[in-house]
Order: structure tokens, then sequence, then C-alpha cells
């Protein structure tokens, strides 16, 4: 019996989070594996019933599961940028306590989905790579944190710290996955003008010489952003900080067709890891029956691969996805001329069955 705690969260993170438990139960049958589900509150859901982001006995509750999967953090009527309490303070709460430091983002290109991409057909064919990003520190943790009244007017702090052991130990989880791919690694910093990112340079310098076996590089961080459109085959794991990774990974989302198919693992030291969508909470679209689930979906995928050590379940789960989409079945996101526009549930219903008969 595997123990999941579910944080569907706001705008369409309930839906999406229904079609993957949906998925799971596929699982379950196929593969004979047990899940016991509990749903709590995060972000704005949370402030609306309790007045907060995160309750701390959610925090404890998700001390004591198998794995973590959230839906989507963010709510429009508590985006007054003066508030000091906000939605995605649960999310960087629970992964600050729980010490999810090392955020993977797989970003891969089916065949069948290259017409979805904005990216030139020759340009984006083929690529596969991965994203480790620093999850808990680094520029959105930093103190001083705060807007200041002044006789000049009002200046705002932002502060970006790094410790030398915060940046090895992600960047060893970089090097192992690394191992396990094809054996390249870039860092991406901004060593040129950041301190920070100087002794992100020099840590991870220090760090490669105990992996002779895989091929390392330094990226600035303009520089890679660029690569990334003109040439993301070039790439196989990018290692960068946490306010980088963020950008960078939703800016490589328009390489794989959309957000809709990107999913992200945020492990610790242990099994214990939330798994979720890269994309946010899309408010608007919340209750229509319209957003791509399968980002979700191939986040529970990773659950099973990571956390609960099912890797045959996360395989099935990952072919399940990419036969549907090349029979056709797209949400709008995805969705070409020639193919079928399916809603949210019936993705999840086309997934859910491959699972189940493949």
């Amino acid at each position: 019996m595997y123990k999941v705690l579910l944080l569907p969260g706001d705008g369409i993170g309930p839906e999406i989070v229904d079609e993957a438990v949906k998925v799971l139960h596929a699982v379950e049958q196929r593969f004979g594996a047990q899940f016991e589900f509990e749903t709590e509150l995060v972000g704005g859901a949370s402030m609306d019933a309790h007045g907060i982001p995160i309750k701390p006995e959610v925090i404890e509750k998700a001390r004591g599961v198998d794995a973590i999967l959230l839906g989507a953090v963010g709510d429009p009527k508590y985006d007054d940028p003066t508030a000091k309490i906000r939605p995605e303070q649960g999310l960087l709460e629970i992964r600050k306590q729980l010490d999810l430091f090392a955020n993977l983002r797989p970003v891969k290109l089916l065949d069948s989905l290259v017409g979805a991409s904005p990216v030139k057909d020759e340009v984006v064919r083929g690529t596969d790579l991965l994203f480790v990003r620093e999850l808990t520190s680094g520029l959105y943790f930093g103190t001083p944190r705060e807007t200041r009244d002044t006789p000049e007017g009002k200046v705002a702090v932002d502060t970006m710290i790094y410790t030398e052991k915060e940046i090895e130990r992600v960047v060893r989880v970089a090097f192992d996955v690394a191992r396990l791919r094809r054996k390249k690694l870039s860092s991406v910093d901004k060593a040129n003008v950041l301190d920070c990112s100087r002794l992100w340079r020099m840590t991870f310098e220090r760090v490669a010489k105990e992996y002779p076996d895989v091929t390392c590089e330094n990226v600035l961080v303009d520089s890679a952003s660029m690569w990334l459109i003109k040439s993301p085959r070039e790439f196989d794991v990018i290692v960068t900080d946490n306010s980088f990774g963020d950008i960078l990974s939703d800016e490589a989302s328009q390489v794989a067709g959309s957000m809709g198919m990107l999913p992200s693992a945020s492990l610790g030291a242990g099994k214990l890891g939330m798994y979720e969508p890269s994309h946010g909470s899309a408010p608007k679209y919340k209750g229509k029956n319209l957003i791509n689930p399968l980002a979700t979906i191939l986040s529970a995928a990773m659950m099973l691969r990571y956390s609960l050590d099912m890797p045959e379940a996360a395989d099935a789960v990952e072919r399940a996805v990419e036969s549907a989409i090349a029979d056709g079945i797209r949400t709008r996101d995805i969705w070409v001329d020639g193919t079928t526009q399916v809603g949210t549930s019936e993705m999840g219903d086309a997934v859910a069955a491959r699972v189940l008969n493949s």
C-alpha cells in the first residue's frame, strides 16, 4: 500500500489531479498496486478555508506519506502585489520544510508533436533534455525581501543567497542523472556578473573532477536562453539555480509544444518527492474541461519511478501518453489539423485505457 497525498490546489488543479488519479487507478488494476489517497488544501484554496496558504498539519502529514501529487497554485483574487500572504507561499513552504531541493523537469518532444511546436521541425525534432533546478534557496528564498519607504520613494529589495553546500548537493544530483543519460552536463549561471554564480561555477568545476566520464560545460544564462531555441538538441542535462531554472524551463516548453506536456519532480535526500506539472493554475479555464492533463499524468509517472520504485508502471504510463498522442487524440493546446480535439477528462480516459490494454 502506497500512501499518496493529493494537493489539488487552485484553478484547474483539481481537474488535472483527478485525471492523474484516474490513470493511477488503471495502474492499480494492471500491476496489482494499491494506492491510498488523501486530499488536503494548499494555495488559494487553503487561504479561503484557513486564512493561510498551507496549514502546518498538512506539512506534517506530507512527511508521513510515500509521495505528494500537486495540481497548481495561484488565484487571481489574491494577486494584490502589496499582500503579505500569497497562495504561492504554500508551495514554497512545503518545498522548504521537506527540503525538496532538486527539481527535475524533463523536456522531450515526441515525434508526433513536432507540428505543435512553434519552432522549426529541423531544429526541435529529437529534443530530449532534462533540467535539474535548485529549488529551496536562491532569489526566491533569500532575505531581506521587502519594499521600503525612503525619502526618495519606495525601494524594493530581493536577496539571492547560496551556500557551497546547497550548490554541491544539487550539482551532484545532476551529475548522477547525467550518468544515466548521454553523459553531458551543462551548468547555467551568470558568473560574469553575480557573486552567487561565481560560487556556483567554482563548486560545479570542483565536483566535476569526480565525474571524469561526464562531459561538462559552463553556459551563461543569456546564451543558454538563445541556444535552447536555436539548437535544443545540443543539451542533455542542464543544472542551474532556482530563478534561472524557473525561467529557462518555461521557455523550453515551447520546444515541447506546450506547457501542458511538461511534468516535474521535486526530490530531497530520501525517497519522498512532490510531483506536479510545470504550468500554473490557469484560472480562466477552471471547470471548462479544456486543459491538458498530460503534464500531471506524466508527473504521476515520475512519482511511480522515483518515489514508489515502480519503473515498469512508469514506463507503461509514459507509453500510454505517447500512444494516445500518436493516435491523434489531442487537447486544444497541442491540436493540429487532422487530429481529434478532446477535453481534459477524455484525454485522461484515453491514457488510462491504454495503460490497461497496452
